[in-house]
């Protein structure tokens, strides 16, 4: 990974979007030229032009601007507070402010697409004999990191006048979520469906929050690693997570998917959604007086087609390649609607000693929890606290990625992906409870 040649600012603006620079501009100031003079319309080629021409350019900024690129979120915070900044400017017109709301958000509701097939590609995409194996200790361990963040985030609300429910529905939910796509996206929505106010009320804050604690976390995978060099004791190889794993993780099998298999996998995704609806809508909307969302009940429906093992490997390897595509693309446009329900103002108030400081506490409770529990399970603390703690508490794959390159520790990255990914759906479950009880 580190052997990788790095491109210069030159080459990396040649190409936009996959296209060549000067085509990318011609298409751009196409799109712009006829969307200012209200004639590109309202529909959703519209949409697809405006939040492309938008999303591209700010997303390779994102990814190519120093510090921001490895320490911030990269491209896909770029989008969304770059887009933040354009509308604040207003670059951008009321009309398609209106329109980008309404696809993502509104009656169209493409960020349930987004979401359900993020859900769907990431858990059917884990080994099934890591997922039940891990069932045993490494939830416990997460649960672990996410009691630790609560303790400790409440203890220091306290200090600030934040009272611990407050604590735990703007600060630790967010920032344990997760990461972004699968953490404070749907924590939003969940937010809006239980109050009534607008999701972005909820993610703008949320955003700010758990991006402060990401770079707390990548700098705590560098220190718990230096602390592994001193006291050995305390993990193991940067390979393993417990003493006795032998290999439990397997390389995927290479398998050919042809389209037919993407028809299969859009039908599962839509029946894991239908399941989610029949169960939050009718069947079970409520457990001991907690309003349950769509997308908790997806991602349980999700973990129990993964353990039976039913869902045929074309239609796993199909589904993530689904899940890859709407990270790339679908969740840019995602972003651009975020970015234009965002406030900046808000942002200036959030960055505050006081924020920085919860932050780094809750960070610090996510690592105590998880190692202390990962002990007692048997796992190695310190291999625990970066894999159940910092990577339930960064800001989801890319996070992953930053925290375990800091601490060395690459090859637990499926691990990672376990908390980020079930990790994240056991605090969407625990907010429904939380949003509908205190809200």
């Amino acid at each position: 990974m580190g052997e990788e040649k790095k491109k210069s600012l030159a080459e990396e603006l040649k190409e936009l979007g996959g296209l060549p620079w000067w085509l990318y501009l011609i298409c751009t100031a196409v799109v712009l030229a006829v969307a200012f003079t209200d004639t590109l319309g309202y529909d959703a080629m519209a949409f697809i032009a405006v939040t492309t021409a938008l999303a591209i350019i700010l997303n390779k900024f994102g990814k190519i601007l120093p510090i921001w690129n490895t320490y911030i979120g990269g491209g896909l915070l770029m989008v969304f507070f770059g887009t933040a900044v354009l509308k604040q400017l207003n670059l951008i017109p009321d009309g398609y402010v209106e329109l980008i709301g309404n696809m993502v958000q509104g009656d169209v509701n493409i960020l349930s697409v987004f979401i359900i097939s993020l859900i769907m590609g990431s858990i059917l995409s884990l080994d099934r004999k890591v997922l039940l194996r891990s069932f045993g200790g490494y939830i416990p361990t997460i649960l672990g990191g996410l009691a630790g963040a609560a303790v400790l985030g409440s203890a220091i609300g306290l200090v600030f006048g934040v009272k611990p429910i407050d604590m735990v529905i703007k600060y630790v939910l967010p920032i344990m979520g997760g990461g972004n796509g699968a953490g404070a996206v749907p924590l939003s929505q969940i937010y809006e469906q239980i109050s009534g106010e607008p999701a972005a009320n909820y993610y703008s804050f949320a955003i700010i929050i758990l991006t402060i604690a990401n770079l707390f976390c990548i700098i705590a995978g560098a220190l718990l690693n230096r602390l592994g060099q001193m006291k050995p004791s305390l993990t193991g190889d940067g390979t393993n997570i417990m003493p006795v794993d032998s290999k439990l993780i397997k390389e995927d099998v290479k398998i050919k998917v042809t389209l037919n298999d993407y028809t299969g996998a859009l039908l599962l995704c839509g029946t894991i959604y239908a399941v989610g609806r029949l169960f939050s809508k009718v069947l079970l909307p409520t457990v001991l007086g907690a309003q349950i969302h769509t997308f908790a009940y997806s991602i349980i429906f999700v973990v129990i087609l993964a353990a039976l093992g039913i869902v045929p490997a074309n239609i796993r390897v199909a589904a993530k390649n689904m899940q890859g595509f709407m990270v790339s693309v679908v969740g840019l446009m995602c972003m651009v609607s975020m970015g234009v329900d965002f406030d900046l103002a808000e942002l200036a108030s959030a960055c505050s000693p006081a924020n920085l400081l919860i932050a780094f506490v809750i960070v610090l409770g996510a690592i105590l929890g998880s190692a202390l529990v990962g002990k007692l399970v048997g796992f190695y603390p310190i291999d625990a606290a970066v894999t159940a703690g910092l990577c339930m508490a960064n800001r989801g794959g890319s996070g992953d990625i930053a925290v375990l390159g800091a601490a060395h520790r690459l090859d637990l990255i499926s691990y990672a992906q376990l908390s980020s990914r079930v990790g994240g759906g056991i605090v969407l479950i625990i907010a429904s409870f939380f949003f509908s009880f205190f809200l």
